[in-house]
């Protein structure tokens, strides 16, 4: 008797807001397939998180597709947002700033030969910079080589000096593992004094490997070095290293090994680099101009 009268009432009420009593017990069966939708995406971040902890948004709703389709769950970008948003997941970006070039010195300097050069294949262009990272309570510095073409990092070093030993070490790493060894080759730089040094300059003229250079320190002349260098920093929160130096060497190996392994690059159709790099054939760029709006593809090519 009691339960019927419940179940008037519960009517009565729905009835007072138009509504039906299926309309609401349908209301709360999509909540609660929601709120399961919604664990299962916040798990799969996490997981992918784990071995890249500051991927961007766009980046993670590719690799979550494949893994939601098993799920049999669709969503757009906008919802992904909405949702990361709301759980403080974002990845906000930092703005730092350190000198580590010192164009001064009286060594010989080489012209900008990759103004205009369009990138076909990989181990065609080769670009280095050299970057810093904070460790416990002194400055340490990251030399990266990485790839025009697939964005991958063919060599690095870290060291806690600025000597030309860095990047010396870096460009051997590089050439021992090159793919492409009987290619014409072009090193692109800025004009520090580490990439003028007799040792470094003798290396790639060992290798037949052309020599390009900034011409007036501008950092939009080696515009794809830097962005490597922010990639690396800030997906992989390397801007400030809490643990001592063989520590932080290692975390930095695991860093450049998930990037090139597991990221999945927009400048390269959204394979990874050792993908890229492996395929060889010419990529399409996926890129975003303002937000809310899809890619454009485009034929890849160096910024001059």
């Amino acid at each position: 008797m009691k339960q019927d009268y419940a179940h008037l009432s519960w009517a009565f009420l729905c009835g007072l807001f138009g509504k039906t009593r299926h309309a609401h017990y349908d209301h709360l069966w999509r909540n609660q397939d929601d709120s399961i939708k919604e664990e299962i995406i916040l798990q799969l971040v996490h997981e992918i998180r784990k071995p890249l902890p500051r991927l961007g948004t766009r980046k993670m709703l590719y690799l979550l597709k494949p893994q939601l389709a098993s799920h049999h769950i669709e969503i757009g970008r906008d919802y992904l947002f909405d949702l990361l948003d709301a759980h403080k997941l974002l990845i906000r970006q930092r703005k730092r700033k350190a000198i580590t070039t010192d164009s001064r010195h009286w060594m010989h300097k080489y012209a900008n030969l990759v103004k205009e050069m369009h990138i076909i294949r990989p181990e065609e262009l080769w670009v280095s910079d050299i970057t810093y990272i904070r460790v416990q309570n002194q400055w340490g510095y990251l030399s990266l080589i990485t790839d025009a073409f697939s964005r991958k990092i063919m060599g690095y070093c870290f060291r806690l000096d600025m000597l030309a030993l860095g990047p010396i070490a870096a460009l051997q790493m590089a050439l021992d593992v090159r793919s492409y060894s009987g290619q014409t080759l072009t090193h692109h730089s800025d004009r520090g004094s580490q990439y003028c040094s007799k040792d470094y300059v003798e290396l790639l003229g060992n290798e037949t490997i052309s020599i390009s250079m900034t011409e007036r320190g501008d950092p939009y002349e080696n515009a794809l070095a830097e962005r490597m260098n922010g990639i690396i920093k800030g997906e992989f929160d390397l801007y400030i290293s809490p643990v001592n130096f063989e520590q932080t060497y290692k975390k930095i190996d695991s860093s450049i090994k998930a990037y090139n392994e597991l990221r999945p690059h927009g400048s390269c159709d959204y394979l990874t680099p050792c993908q890229a790099h492996e395929q060889g054939d010419v990529l399409k760029k996926r890129w975003k101009e303002y937000p809310g709006k899809w890619e454009k593809e485009k034929p890849l090519a160096i910024p001059a």
